[in-house]
C-alpha cells in the first residue's frame, strides 16, 4: 500500500497505537470515499469495531449507490472522529481523528454476516441482546440486508488542541 504523508503538523500526529484504536472504539460513524471511474462518492455509516481483524462491520439494503462502487473499486478512505467541540473565542477545535485507507467486501457469507452483525450491535448498543432478540431470531433478518466489512491496511492519527 502506498504511505501517504498526512500530516504537516507533527505536532498534531498521533502515533500511540492504543490512542488510535481507542478513536475506533469510541466511534459511532465512519465517513467513507470512494472512487468508481474518476466519479468520487461518500456515504456516512454507523459501524461496530472488531479490534482483532482490524476490521470495521457496516450493515445496508441490499440495494444502492455505495455497493454499486464498492464492486466497482473496493478500495476506499475513510475517518471517524471524536469531536469534542469548538473553543469559542479562540478559533480552535478539540478533536481526535483517525483516517485509514483499506478494502471493503460484501460479506456472503451467513456465519460472518452474524459475526459482523454481532460486533456492529455490542460496538453501538448499550444493551444489544434486545435488539438480537428482537431482530436476530432467525436466518431471514440477513437476506434483507448486506454486511460490509472495512478491512484497514494504513491508519494514522491525528489530535487539536
Amino acid at each position: 500500500m502506498q504511505k501517504y504523508h498526512l500530516n504537516n503538523r507533527p505536532n498534531c500526529e498521533l502515533t500511540d497505537e492504543t490512542e488510535i484504536s481507542a478513536i475506533l472504539k469510541n466511534g459511532k460513524y465512519s465517513v467513507i470515499s470512494m472512487c468508481r471511474d474518476n466519479e468520487p462518492y461518500i456515504v456516512t455509516l454507523s459501524y461496530g469495531y472488531d479490534s482483532e481483524k482490524n476490521s470495521l462491520y457496516f450493515h445496508c439494503s441490499p440495494r444502492g449507490l455505495k455497493l454499486d462502487f464498492i464492486n466497482a473499486n473496493p478500495q476506499v478512505c475513510a475517518t471517524v472522529i471524536e469531536d469534542g467541540g469548538y473553543v469559542v473565542n479562540e478559533c480552535g477545535h478539540n478533536y481526535r481523528t483517525a483516517v485509514f485507507w483499506g478494502t471493503i467486501k460484501i460479506v456472503s457469507d451467513l456465519d460472518e454476516k452474524k459475526h459482523g452483525m454481532k460486533v456492529l450491535l455490542n460496538h453501538l448498543e448499550d444493551q444489544p441482546e434486545i435488539i438480537k432478540e428482537k431482530l436476530l431470531k432467525s436466518n431471514d433478518f440477513y437476506s434483507k440486508m448486506e454486511i460490509l466489512r472495512l478491512d484497514i491496511n494504513e491508519i494514522h492519527g491525528k489530535a487539536g488542541r
